[in-house]
């Protein structure tokens, strides 16, 4: 199994928090899907021989702003090139200010879309103007449910918390909206405030209110609790979802399978190394019509790929098996794992049965902090 990411460089505005690559200028995207065709035929060789593509996801950005036609395009190419799945998951990332009655229904007709993101964050105008969203409330209720007329049924949506505007009754009501409206995946993440971001801008000059991280921490246990009340399962930090309805895309990264990534700023994984290509766009349409990639490569060390393994495992409901780690790294990484887990189980924080090593609900909380003492650092040599 392995998965394909298209990168859509393109926003109608910027999100005051956003750190990803993208550009408010729409005047190339002709030039820009070219390129994208152009760079999986140069990208034909990627995988190993064989490789079945059962993921395929377009993200940004704002891919839905491309018309049918740019994602059939995109589509035809890489089904001629690659080896793709009878059945595979196809993610369109979506903004609800695009998802007019017309729009979806080219997309359920047209393309081989089946399956819809959509960055809902809020449903209130508070939150969504500190955020400074796109779209409004109206459009957000109108979205899913214009979805769900044409027939788009397995549809995930996006949420942040942890924002000075949203109270808790209105976390819960964020939460149980979508609940109601039967989305059987939800992606629940706490606001970050990123350097060299609008938000982090406004903050510093006091020109909004700061986050609150004793609010982020009730935010996430009404978030767990909501979530499990209603029979959704955490299989990851922030992803959540109905009777195993989990995300191939999202499964490929955390289980480290290859991807490719195609577009400005993409990135790609063979197993072994990691390529990322160069976020402008301009010098990516020139390279790429140039037949040349405009990518970095960084070959991962056994350390660097032991640390990737922890803090993609630690994530999941599955956990990590120091059986596997010796497997993979070596019997000194897995004693190194045991004795640096040991603490987190004193105090509960992480679930040890037969080797598999499971953070509890509370041990989420502080993922990031337990993850990073298990990493193997120099100072650990």
């Amino acid at each position: 199994m392995a998965g394909i990411y298209v990168h859509i460089p393109y926003c109608k505005q910027a999100c005051s928090y956003c750190n990803f690559y993208f550009s408010t200028q729409l005047q190339n995207t002709n030039d820009l899907v070219d390129a994208l065709v152009k760079e999986i035929d140069l990208q034909a060789n990627f995988f190993e021989p064989n490789t079945q593509i059962s993921s395929i996801y377009f993200g940004g950005g704002t891919p839905s702003i491309l018309d049918t036609a740019d994602i059939i395009k995109v589509l035809n190419k890489i089904y001629n090139t690659f080896n793709v799945d009878d059945f595979p998951e196809i993610t369109l990332e979506a903004n609800p200010d695009d998802l007019n009655s017309q729009y979806l229904k080219d997309l359920k007709a047209y393309t081989p879309i089946n399956r819809l993101s959509i960055g809902i964050q809020s449903f209130f105008e508070d939150d969504l103007k500190y955020m400074n969203r796109a779209h409004t409330t109206q459009q957000a209720y109108d979205s899913i449910t214009l979805a769900q007329q044409q027939q788009f049924d397995n549809i995930t949506c996006d949420l942040i918390y942890g924002t000075p505007t949203l109270s808790d009754k209105n976390w819960e009501k964020n939460l149980l909206t979508l609940i109601e409206f039967g989305i059987k995946h939800l992606s629940c993440y706490a606001l970050t405030v990123e350097e060299k971001t609008a938000l982090h801008y406004q903050i510093e000059h006091h020109k909004v209110a700061n986050v609150d991280e004793e609010k982020m921490a009730t935010h996430f246990r009404i978030l767990q609790a909501i979530t499990k009340m209603h029979g959704y399962t955490q299989y990851e930090i922030s992803n959540f979802c109905t009777d195993k309805n989990y995300a191939i895309h999202n499964s490929n990264y955390w289980n480290r399978k290859p991807y490719l990534g195609i577009g400005p700023s993409a990135h790609s994984y063979n197993g072994k190394s990691r390529f990322w290509n160069i976020n402008n766009n301009i010098k990516y349409i020139n390279s790429i019509n140039s037949n040349n990639i405009p990518n970095e490569q960084e070959t991962l060390t056994n350390i660097e790929q032991y640390n990737e393994f922890v803090l993609t495992g630690m994530r999941t409901k599955w956990g990590v098996q120091s059986a596997r780690i010796e497997k993979l790294f070596g019997n000194e990484l897995r004693r190194y794992f045991e004795f640096e887990v040991s603490p987190f189980i004193g105090n509960a924080w992480v679930n040890a049965n037969n080797g598999t090593y499971i953070l509890t609900d509370e041990g989420k909380l502080f993922c990031d902090f337990i993850t990073e003492q298990l990493f193997w650092v120099e100072e650990s040599v």
